[in-house]
């Protein structure tokens, strides 16, 4: 008999629980019977009663049902590394615990992953959300694909399904400040993918704040594109070159036709912009600095307090 994990990473999501749980044991009834159901919730520090619930229905189900409860708060990206170094299906699921993505749709992925494809990804043809962000996914998937990750699904994805070889070389890889999700693409399984339209969120409240999506803007193109770095070497050079050229027509000038150098306000002008231009470089630099540091620390991406099975 297979086994299909189903990893969950939960953060402040007391209001979907009660459902989300519930929904996703009804995929054991409505699977093959030579499939085996196994859910890895993993509670990355919530503040609330997630906890709890997620413990109260492991008692109920102790032999579906895993709990994965982390020291603190390490973010998304780490609470689902840390169910994939848990979770011990065949083939292992990727779901949000807001009930946005159909649970359903892990059914048609089993199907694909039985007639031999490594990953199945589901991908969002639209969404239920604001104009503001759509408008927000929509460049940052237009950006990756054209800068950092050609061929990444404009939509993007974070629900899909994997098979245990794509699992394992993910667990390998210890890259922190990362896109986990482009790393899977990265990985170059061909993979199948499944169009369908993201749900909006009827219960509960959204952590997935400005600065944690300027963050993931920030990552994915450090971790997968040189871009950034030589887009300001050659803005380097381009403005060593305009600032010779310059100087030689200044000095062209004052020889050939007696000009009196001035320019004080043009000077200064110029001379600001160039050190906002520096100060950006040096963040843009400073961005790499501190994630190579960050590696060469070697703290682990997460830390598990316990892990509550039966």
């Amino acid at each position: 008999m297979k086994t299909f994990s189903i990893v969950v990473p939960v953060y402040f999501n007391e209001a979907n629980l009660p459902d989300t749980v519930p929904e996703l044991l009804a995929l054991r009834t409505r699977m093959d019977e030579d499939v085996r159901l196994e859910l890895v919730f993993v509670d990355d520090g919530s503040g609330d009663r997630s906890l709890e619930q997620l413990l109260a229905f492991q008692r109920q189900h102790p032999e579906t049902l895993k709990v994965v409860q982390l020291t603190r708060n390490f973010g998304s990206m780490a609470a689902i590394q840390a169910g994939l170094s848990v979770a011990t299906g065949d083939c292992v699921g990727i779901i949000a615990a807001d009930l946005q993505d159909p649970p359903e749709l892990f059914l048609e992925m089993i199907q694909h992953w039985k007639k031999g494809t490594k990953t199945v990804l589901a991908v969002r043809s639209d969404r239920e959300e604001s104009l503001g962000q759509k408008a927000f996914s929509n460049v940052y998937y237009a950006l990756l694909r054209r800068f950092a990750i050609p061929n990444y699904p404009a939509g993007g994805f974070d629900f899909l399904l994997m098979d245990r070889q794509v699992v394992n070389e993910l667990n390998t890889i210890h890259e922190k400040n990362t896109n986990l999700m482009s790393l899977v693409f990265w990985l170059g399984h061909r993979p199948v993918m499944i169009p369908y339209v993201r749900r909006k969120r009827t219960k509960g409240q959204s952590r997935w704040t400005l600065s944690k999506k300027v963050k993931l803007f920030i990552d994915s193109f450090v971790a997968f594109s040189y871009l950034p770095v030589r887009a300001v070497s050659l803005l380097g050079v381009l403005f060593a070159l305009g600032s010779f050229l310059y100087g030689l027509i200044i000095i062209a000038a004052w020889v050939t036709q007696g000009i009196e150098v001035k320019g004080w306000t043009a000077m200064m002008a110029v001379l600001t912009f160039t050190s906002g231009m520096q100060m950006i470089i040096l963040g843009v630099l400073g961005e790499y600095m501190w994630r190579t540091l960050d590696a060469a620390r070697s703290r682990p991406m997460y830390v598990i307090d316990r892990i509550i099975q039966s």
